[in-house]
């Protein structure tokens, strides 16, 4: 087994711990439905980061695109459940219409949230990108 594939497998436990640990914690959230969802974030980036894990060798790109993809769906992953627990901690309504109604914050905290989601999104389109090249019927093994 691959060293970054062990990897991927042993973060995609981890976060999922870590979903099941905020899973805990809901009701001391400012907003429980965003605690809520922090969990499911957390519990849903673990289990893709597993079947990325287990899928990782037939992910045919050079190093570089590669560890691009590595390091992106790693940030991406914990971002999400980073970024939403921090909306549920600030009680923030950024980008979040269903679990923030009701809720509202300091603009601050409502500009890093914003912009952490926005970030999240990005990466995980990059990430899915770059991971479905490699995965293309044509790609061929790295070198």
């Amino acid at each position: 087994m691959e060293d970054s594939q062990r990897r991927l497998l042993w973060h995609g436990m981890f976060l999922f711990l870590l979903g099941l640990i905020t899973g805990f914690l809901e009701e001391k959230f400012i907003n429980p439905r965003m605690g809520l969802a922090a969990h499911l974030e957390a519990i849903m980036n673990g289990t893709f980061l597993l079947a990325l894990g287990a899928a990782w060798m037939q992910v045919r790109l050079s190093a570089f695109p590669r560890a691009v993809a590595y390091q992106v769906v790693l940030y991406g992953t914990y971002a999400n459940w980073l970024f939403t627990t921090l909306a549920a901690v600030f009680g923030t309504a950024a980008l979040s219409p269903i679990t923030g109604t009701g809720h509202g914050s300091k603009p601050w905290q409502e500009v890093l949230v914003t912009v952490g989601f926005i970030s999240v999104a990005l990466a995980m389109i990059a990430a899915t990108v770059l991971v479905l090249w490699g995965l293309r019927r044509g790609a061929a093994a790295p070198a």
